[in-house]
């Protein structure tokens, strides 16, 4: 199809169609006359382009990625997928959430409404749009595979630092050492490094008593890693 029509079918402007042509993200075939044509490789390849988008990344990033030879096309649906599926498991619980305050509106208590903020804006209120991008990208970085293993070692890792705080074992015993270093190694992970993110991680987890405790977290278990670590 014509870049017009193609422009029609997906909602996306010409101008953009143009742009992605020009830095050989998308390069349709050309006619004699100088027309874009665009086949299923050319709408798979912008398919392609728009999912990373979506995950965060930069148009250069997005060059690289699609010209590396080890790039899974499948996977990137697959990543995409469970980034969409975690989004709306959020956006759920906040339906169920207005929901509840809905059905009984002018009796609801203002614990409740609280409550249905709290949904709406806690990561907004620690994390910068930039840094959440980050995350995103990360995310999808790692795969849903490698993220289910850090979300289930995460909770073990938390219970055996409990463990030996408990037992009152010295944080410069070698094992505690080790689960400190553990620690760290998980939480580079998930922060990548940036020192942003790991101070508005921190700072959520001191916000946020009532979510720190979900997640197993308390301020002794920190103090007590980060004796081990200096």
């Amino acid at each position: 199809m014509k870049v017009g029509e193609l422009a029609k079918r997906t909602g996306i402007s010409i101008r953009t169609l143009h742009h992605y042509d020009e830095l050989g993200l998308v390069s349709p075939h050309r006619t004699v006359s100088g027309h874009r044509l665009y086949g299923r490789d050319e709408v798979v390849r912008l398919q392609q382009v728009l999912s990373l988008r979506q995950l965060g990344f930069p148009l250069e990033e997005i060059r690289e990625l699609l010209a590396r030879r080890d790039f899974d096309a499948q996977q990137l649906v697959r990543n995409h997928v469970e980034r969409l599926r975690r989004q709306i498991a959020a956006q759920q619980e906040l339906c169920a959430r207005l929901e509840a305050v809905a059905a009984h509106y002018h009796s609801a208590s203002a614990e409740e409404f609280i409550q249905a903020i709290e949904v709406m804006t806690m990561f907004d209120k620690y994390y910068t749009k930039e840094q959440l991008d980050t995350l995103a990208q990360r995310r999808e970085m790692f795969g849903e595979e490698k993220l289910r293993e850090f979300q289930e070692e995460w909770p073990r890792l938390i219970a055996s630092v409990r463990e030996e705080m408990q037992r009152g074992t010295d944080p410069k015993d070698p094992k505690v050492q080790a689960l400190a270093k553990r620690w760290m190694e998980l939480i580079e992970a998930f922060t990548g490094g940036d020192a942003g993110i790991r101070e508005s991680l921190q700072n959520l987890y001191q916000g946020e008593p009532q979510f720190a405790a979900q997640q197993g977290m308390d301020p002794r278990l920190s103090e007590y890693v980060q004796k081990a670590l200096d």
